[in-house]
């Protein structure tokens, strides 16, 4: 275990940070996948998987309506805070990459944000290419496509599904662009359990491209091998220091 202290950023310095659920629990969001297999009381199967969808479309729907008033009463924490203004001193020596569908990143003002595992936020269509767009209603039932009819889903990564593919991109040259630039790479992850590819897997990579890595977490993660520094406790006392 490592002693909780600053990270003693520079300027020049490169800090990727890679955020999970536990960041957002802080502000009264629970970490949405129970050990029962749970997500606020319903089967995972059945609510966050194609097939799900494919099998009650309106059910899917009725859950992240719900999920979306849940979140929408919630407000960014002094973690999310301690992020946005580390972001304001590096700009663009500084990229977050998430799993969280929340959006209290950017609601606290973090800009460079990139999301795995898609947004509570927006919505996209299951048939045809129309882009994703920002959609802050609440459906009792499925809304259709505009332009193909085909049938609306949240965009969100669903089990079984790929992840965002320009975040895996944007993280992945950001770290050859700081061993490019000859720069001090420092990985953060916060709140993540260790355990979702490719995210568990980002602390090798950046290893191998000689960064310090650092993980903050309440509780242990399945990766704290991976990482030269542990520290533990909730995020919004152990962010504000790591960032001050």
């Amino acid at each position: 275990m490592t002693e909780l202290r600053p990270l003693d950023l520079e300027p020049a310095d490169r800090l990727l940070v890679l955020t999970g659920a536990g960041i957002s629990v802080e502000s009264g969001l629970r970490t949405f996948r129970g050990a029962d297999g749970l997500w606020e009381g319903e089967p995972v199967e059945a609510v966050a998987t194609p097939e799900g969808f494919d099998a009650d479309p309106d059910r899917v729907w009725r859950f992240y309506s719900r999920l979306r008033g849940v979140v929408a009463g919630a407000e960014p924490n002094a973690a999310h805070a301690a992020l946005a203004g580390c972001e304001a001193k590096l700009g663009d020596n500084f990229l977050l990459i998430t799993q969280n569908v929340d959006g209290l990143h950017q609601r606290a003002g973090s800009r460079r944000v990139y999301e795995l595992h898609g947004s509570l936020w927006r919505t996209r269509c299951a048939r045809c290419d129309r882009a994703p767009f920002q959609d802050r209603s609440e459906p009792a039932t499925t809304p259709e496509c505009e332009r193909c009819g085909g049938r609306l889903r949240p965009d969100i990564v669903w089990f079984g599904e790929a992840v965002d593919v320009e975040a895996d991109y944007r993280t992945k040259q950001f770290i050859a662009a700081a061993r490019r630039a000859e720069a001090r790479l420092v990985f953060l992850a916060v709140g993540t359990s260790g355990a979702v590819w490719p995210a568990s897997g980002f602390a090798r990579l950046a290893a191998a491209f000689g960064a310090r890595t650092w993980l903050a977490n309440l509780d242990p993660a399945d990766n704290d091998a991976d990482f030269d520094h542990l520290v533990r406790g909730p995020a919004t006392r152990t962010l504000p220091v790591l960032l001050g």
